[in-house]
């Protein structure tokens, strides 16, 4: 058996060299913590642990969450809940310098109730929005980067699959970090508004005005069309801050009435129904398999000491917390450029929560900051997760510099909405602290 130091740097080596061949981050990290183990303390416990740790991560009831909301979200997007939202937000918005993109932005925050998903909400709106906005003579950056960045909202509004992969790792209420993201959301969303108004207002080349009136009457029988969404976010938040039912539960909930919606809408059919089962299953899988690796790979930090020999160490360079807090801010968005949110989540916490909450961060607000980072780094050079999505998604000749030039304007946004959520650990707090 190798002492702990050699052990690790050869297990950092195994990670950077299996994702540079593109294996799969879950892969990667289950590879190199079986490794770890397996030089640290010897065979026998490697193998016991290999058998024991898939099963029993797994076998959580928290966990069931996940493929619950996701489910949710597909039967939201197959009752075509986003067409509803985006008409509805249109009809109030579209007037403003830069309405359509304002309406995309409103209607994106809003279905992120709904799916949970950032990669479901910037392939929706992809492919709903660009080419209406092309139409109207959108700018082609300003179009891709408003779809990308308000994709990223779906991961702090709740319900958020990233949130629950924070409250699990880290072992706090998945209740409490739902509320905690309402706010911080609602601000993201207000802010990419008007930050898109302002950049209209200042180069209206960007959008031009459309040229058709919405009357009142028809803004508001637009309206008729958001209940779908209205009802499947009482249920879900409202449920869980009543205290009727836990998360999990109401994740069951939520499935079953968006499954309602879409029976009532009758948009379900054999063929979808089967569609709708299988991407919930294969995106389970996804992130059970990076849930898996990663907890592979803290059992090896954990038998090794490295956790706790580095948060002792950290700590005792007796830092201001601020310094700490700037530290894992670096880590996280240099990582974010490489590495998929959850996996990124996955890895740093182990290490960096303690050392965090040693000296003196809330764990709730933490988690937030953790999600902010996430959504920056979905969008950021070279691995911008939601950039290739609106890429790929694209039914109109898109290339990647025109989504990356036009998401950097937002990304800056996000930078201070980030700042405002640091200076105000209130915001983050504020509902959290009222549940309890």
């Amino acid at each position: 058996m190798l002492d702990p130091v050699t052990t690790s740097i050869i297990v950092l080596g195994l990670i950077f060299t299996l994702l540079i061949i593109g294996t799969h981050i879950g892969v990667a990290l289950g590879l190199a913590g079986v490794l770890g183990m397996y030089l640290a303390i010897g065979p026998d416990a490697t193998w016991a642990q290999l058998a024991m740790v898939p099963f029993a991560t797994t076998n959580s009831f928290m966990l069931a969450v996940i493929p619950l909301f996701i489910l949710m979200g597909s039967f939201a997007t197959q009752a075509n809940l986003t067409t509803d939202l985006y008409r509805a937000a249109y009809a109030w918005l579209g007037r403003l310098p830069g309405g359509l993109a304002i309406a995309t932005t409103f209607a994106s925050a809003a279905f992120g109730a709904a799916s949970g998903s950032t990669i479901v909400n910037a392939a929706v709106f992809t492919r709903m929005a660009l080419p209406e906005m092309t139409r109207l003579g959108y700018d082609k950056r300003l179009s891709a980067g408003c779809i990308a960045a308000s994709g990223t909202l779906a991961a702090l509004i709740p319900p958020s699959i990233l949130m629950v992969v924070y409250a699990i790792i880290t072992e706090q209420s998945i209740g409490k970090m739902m509320l905690a993201g309402l706010i911080p959301g609602i601000i993201t969303a207000f802010v990419f508004m008007a930050g898109i108004y302002v950049r209209v207002k200042l180069n209206p080349s960007l959008a031009p005005m459309p040229k058709e009136l919405i009357s009142w009457p028809d803004r508001f029988r637009a309206l008729s069309g958001v209940w779908g969404i209205c009802v499947l976010f009482f249920i879900v938040i409202g449920g869980i801050y009543a205290g009727l039912f836990t998360p999990t539960f109401a994740g069951a909930v939520g499935a079953f009435g968006a499954f309602v919606i879409v029976i009532l809408k009758r948009r379900l059919t054999k063929r979808s129904m089967l569609e709708i089962i299988k991407d919930t299953g294969i995106n389970s899988t996804t992130i059970f398999i990076i849930i898996i690796g990663g907890m592979l790979f803290s059992r090896f930090l954990t038998y090794t000491g490295i956790i706790s020999e580095v948060t002792k160490y950290l700590i005792a360079l007796d830092l201001a917390p601020t310094t700490y807090l700037l530290c894992f801010i670096v880590v996280f968005l240099i990582l974010g450029m490489f590495i998929e949110a959850i996996a990124i989540i996955v890895m740093t916490m182990p290490v960096m929560y303690p050392v965090l909450i040693g000296v003196g961060y809330d764990p709730i607000w933490l988690g937030i900051i953790a999600i902010k980072l996430a959504e920056i780094s979905l969008c950021t050079p070279p691995v911008g997760l939601n950039v290739y999505v609106v890429r790929s998604a694209s039914p109109i000749p898109l290339t990647l510099e025109n989504v990356f030039a036009g998401v950097m304007p937002f990304v800056m946004m996000d930078f201070v909405v980030l700042a405002v959520l640091i200076y105000f650990p209130q915001l983050s707090t504020f509902l959290p602290n009222l549940m309890s």
